[in-house]
């Protein structure tokens, strides 16, 4: 089976059971600001799963676009990967655990014919706080699955959320595939990292509520989000036994190994596998209609790290050429009638990783001499500190291998101890910094996100009047405190257009006007003078707010009610991005 074939089947499956298709949103997430990139399809589906009413109804399904970073440091081995596909479908307040888990069942089961005693599965095993799953354990007998296949676990392996300190939370049932192995020890199940189970899909069920007094009470409207790794699924459904034999890696493996063949250079299969797995994540967070570019902070600094984790390796090599646009046009080539965004911005993508590749190469180099003059204050025989060696890695991107063989050969060491405990306490804020980037969750923050986001419909209308039309969103970002909002111009902003910015924005929250939110055709919604920052993206049916006299965006929300709930608007700075960007900080304030 290939690819496309998958990705068509789970869609056509859910569409036939009532579910309408919805497109794959940005990697960056409009309407969740816990995380830095869309790690799972429920992420554009927040205010929804919130209760707000879908354009495209109450089931839905999709292939969405996912970049998780928690894992890179296991990427390389059989399964994990920094940029996936999330095959899902949704059930708003609609269906529940019976429907949800028959799907699943009958989905692998039936069409992609995988023999049930191959299945594992996992449920909530309950706790002091909320009993244990047994509806979904018994659902999953009533389909054929032997008691001995269920593994019982608790909130670690099977609950999710809530994402903050209280909302929408409850247990989940996730299906695992036995890949054959013998068990690891008699305790070995799918909770297990012995490489036996692979985890294949996950059924979420949003049944509860998390109070601020850490009680749990029902959901009146009960969600059910589901995904399941396109990657994962080809590998098993096609015998293979990692990611990299599919035809997703295939293309870009075998360049890479003609690469390697006429340099007359060689790579272990871990660093060949990271190259190609970094460059697909690259290329897509790249070509994201929002346009993001490397930089020192957020999206930018993973990005970032990405880029020169593959230029690192080719050094390692001793390959200087810059071959990553050669491998980028593989991969658009492969994925660009699937992602049309891909072609339509190979341009911005070519032309990002050259000026990375050469300010790369140039911070290398500034790296060595920086080596070198921390080694000279080292004796002959003596060892450069683990601190020390952490800065070249981290400031420089001085690889640590390179520091080690440098002193070596000056009869030096390094403190390697030392520098894995600088590391992993940066691995460690890098982790927390993925997970969430403010304490309170998405119910603690969405009123004040909510108005933000209000914010930022009318900060883009006034730049707009100020400015002129040729100005458009760029990309945006909201925490608890404040909004950040990147838009196309070319330069500096002026004082006095500035101030009549805020102006513009503060006249409309003193008006006290009601935000309308119609539904309406997406072609009815451009003729009526609405924008958008995705226009290949949205729907057939799509939410247009209106602040009358000020703003009319396609926006899935949420939104404040009346302009008046947004106190008053105060930008805090404003400063360029990246070429032809600038950005803004702003806050509301009571």
């Amino acid at each position: 089976m290939t690819a496309n074939e998958l990705r068509t089947m789970y869609v056509n499956f859910f569409m036939e059971r009532g579910h309408k298709e919805i497109a794959s949103a940005s990697l960056l997430p409009e309407n969740d600001p816990t995380v830095l990139f869309t790690t799972a399809g429920m992420h554009p589906l927040v205010p929804y799963l919130l209760g707000e009413k879908h354009p495209a109804g109450k089931r839905l399904t999709d292939v969405q676009k996912c970049i998780r970073t928690e894992d890179i440091d296991e990427v390389g081995d059989d399964t994990h990967c920094t940029f996936f596909e999330m095959l899902g479908n949704w059930s708003l307040g609609d269906y529940f655990k019976q429907e949800s888990i028959s799907m699943s069942f009958e989905f692998l089961t039936k069409y992609l014919n995988i023999p049930m005693e191959r299945l594992a599965v996992t449920v909530f095993e309950g706790d002091e706080l909320v009993p244990a799953d047994e509806e979904a354990a018994n659902i999953w007998k009533s389909l054929g699955i032997m008691e001995e296949q269920i593994y019982r676990y608790g909130r670690k392996e099977n609950w999710w959320g809530p994402a903050g300190q209280t909302g929408p939370c409850g247990p989940d049932t996730e299906i695992f595939y036995d890949m054959g192995k013998p068990k690891c020890g008699p305790d070995c199940g799918p909770a297990c990292h012995c490489g036996k189970y692979v985890e294949i899909w996950n059924n979420v069920f949003m049944q509860f509520n998390k109070e601020a007094d850490g009680s749990f009470m029902e959901l009146k409207q009960k969600n059910v989000d589901t995904g399941m790794g396109l990657e994962r699924v080809l590998t098993i459904f096609n015998g293979k036994t990692n990611v990299y034999d599919t035809e997703l890696f295939q293309p870009i493996m075998n360049r890479l190994e003609e690469i390697l063949k006429e340099e007359d250079k060689e790579l272990t299969i871990r660093e060949k596998r990271i190259i190609c797995e970094h460059m697909r994540a690259i290329i897509f967070i790249l070509g994201d209609p929002m346009k993001i570019v490397p930089s020192n902070t957020e999206q930018g600094y993973i990005l970032r790290r990405l880029i020169r984790r593959v230029i690192r390796l080719f050094k390692k090599a001793d390959i200087s050429q810059n071959y990553l646009c050669e491998l980028s046009e593989v991969l658009i080539d492969q994925y660009g009638e699937v992602y049309p965004e891909l072609h339509e911005n190979s341009e911005f993508i070519l032309e990002q990783l050259q000026k990375e590749h050469i300010l790369f190469t140039k911070t290398l180099d500034e790296g060595l001499k920086k080596a070198q003059k921390y080694l000279e204050q080292v004796e002959k025989g003596g060892v450069l500190s683990g601190e020390l060696t952490f800065k070249l890695y981290d400031t420089y991107g001085f690889p640590v291998e390179f520091s080690a063989e440098l002193a070596q050969e000056q009869g030096k060491t390094v403190d390697m101890e030392g520098f894995y405990k600088k590391f992993e306490e940066h691995q460690k804020r890098s982790r927390q910094g993925a997970a969430g980037k403010f304490a309170g969750g998405l119910a603690d923050a969405n009123i004040q996100t909510a108005r933000l986001h209000t914010a930022t419909h009318l900060l883009n209308g006034a730049l707009r009047k100020v400015l002129g039309e040729e100005v458009y969103q760029r990309g945006s970002n909201i925490t608890a405190e404040r909004l950040r909002f990147d838009f196309s111009f070319s330069r500096k902003l002026t004082k006095e257009e500035l101030e009549q910015v805020s102006q513009i924005v503060n006249e409309a929250i003193e008006k006290k006007m009601e935000v309308q939110m119609e539904e309406m055709p997406l072609k009815e919604a451009y003729n009526n003078g609405a924008i958008g920052v995705f226009a290949s993206k949205y729907q057939d049916m799509v939410k247009v707010y209106t602040i009358p006299g000020y703003s009319k965006e396609i926006c899935g929300g949420p939104h404040a009610k009346n302009t008046e709930e947004l106190g008053s608007f105060r930008i805090l700075k404003e400063e360029a991005s990246s070429a032809g960007v600038r950005r803004i900080k702003a806050v509301i304030e009571d």
